[in-house]
């Protein structure tokens, strides 16, 4: 039974095909850039290249930790993990997140701090500026293919680029999509030093440069870091998905009423539902637990919902009311 839930956490949160191709293609960019701002790095002495170099490295390995996030969270549960293995996903893209902190941001930082200390003279700038051209080119055929998933699931969720991306449950896609942009960004930041490096003869703006990009990578990385922690420690849904949920609960002819409802992420694109709901007729106990477990299956067919728990409604609750 496909979702029809469209707010927050339609299928297409879920891991899979799109979100590999995107880590698959960030992946390859990364490492050929990096090795390209390695090698620029070693012969020309820039600050700045040197930080973008560090910068692809920590994104290379952290595509490796979000590829075993989109195995891992993608498998079905079972009697060890009832509630799935979604939240693997999250574990995962933490991991990453940390890399980038300390494998791009810290280092590109104390780079910096080192050059202006203890300078030395860059070499030859043509081949930084050749790197860097090629490098923003890869990193921008990666960063289509984040944007283009990103806006097609925006789309079908009818919310904004910014608001999917910050909130949306699918870590990887997140990932991809925010280093990306910080790296085009970081690029644009160590040309600017380098060229003024170059032209002035002092390496203040290359330290500078490095350091720039370093904080840049560590915003990036703490924003990562908190987005997979809300996560894991149990992210609810948004108010309008939970009032459409409710409105499919109380669309089916054996429920009454509903008087309590709890979502909360356990994967992405996967939630656990509980509810208290009054049935319709007057059952005797034991063919109304019978008609309480169709419905929990029946919940639980929606590709959404990992697994559903209903008990009864006492008749002093107060109904919920969809708006």
């Amino acid at each position: 039974m496909a979702s029809t839930v469209t707010p927050d956490v339609s299928a297409s949160s879920k891991p899979g095909g799109e979100s590999l191709k995107t880590v698959l293609i960030a992946f390859v960019a990364n490492l050929l850039i990096a090795v390209a701002k390695s090698v620029a790095a070693f012969l020309t002495g820039s600050a700045s290249m040197l930080a973008e170099a560090a910068h692809s490295w920590a994104d290379t390995g952290n595509e490796i930790f979000l590829l075993i996030a989109e195995r891992k969270g993608e498998r079905s549960r079972d009697a060890d993990r009832p509630m799935g293995y979604g939240r693997e996903s999250y574990v995962w893209s933490l991991f990453a997140a940390f890399g980038l902190f300390t494998a791009g941001a810290i280092v590109s930082i104390w780079h910096g701090i080192t050059e202006l200390l203890h300078p030395e003279p860059a070499g030859d700038y043509v081949i930084a500026y050749v790197v860097l051209g090629i490098s923003f080119v890869l990193e921008g055929v990666s960063f289509r293919q984040a944007l283009r998933q990103a806006r097609a699931s925006a789309k079908e969720l009818d919310r904004g680029l910014a608001d999917f991306v910050s909130s949306t449950s699918n870590p990887t896609l997140r990932a991809v999509f925010v280093e990306d942009a910080a790296a085009l960004a970081g690029i644009l930041i160590a040309v600017v030093g380098i060229i003024l490096h170059q032209v002035t003869g002092s390496v203040v703006p290359d330290a500078i440069g490095s350091i720039l990009v370093g904080v840049l990578l560590g915003v990036v990385a703490v924003f990562l870091i908190d987005r997979n922690r809300r996560f894991l420690v149990g992210e609810s849904v948004r108010p309008e998905a939970r009032n459409q949920i409710l409105q499919q609960i109380l669309a089916r002819p054996e429920v009454e009423r509903v008087t309590y409802l709890h979502l909360e992420f356990v994967g992405p694109g996967r939630l656990y539902l509980v509810a208290a709901v009054d049935m319709t007729g007057d059952d005797r106990e034991q063919h109304l637990a019978v008609r309480l477990r169709g419905l929990e299956r029946q919940l639980e067919l929606d590709d959404l919902i990992e697994e559903a728990v209903l008990t009864l409604s006492t008749p002093d609750e107060d109904s919920l009311i969809a708006e």
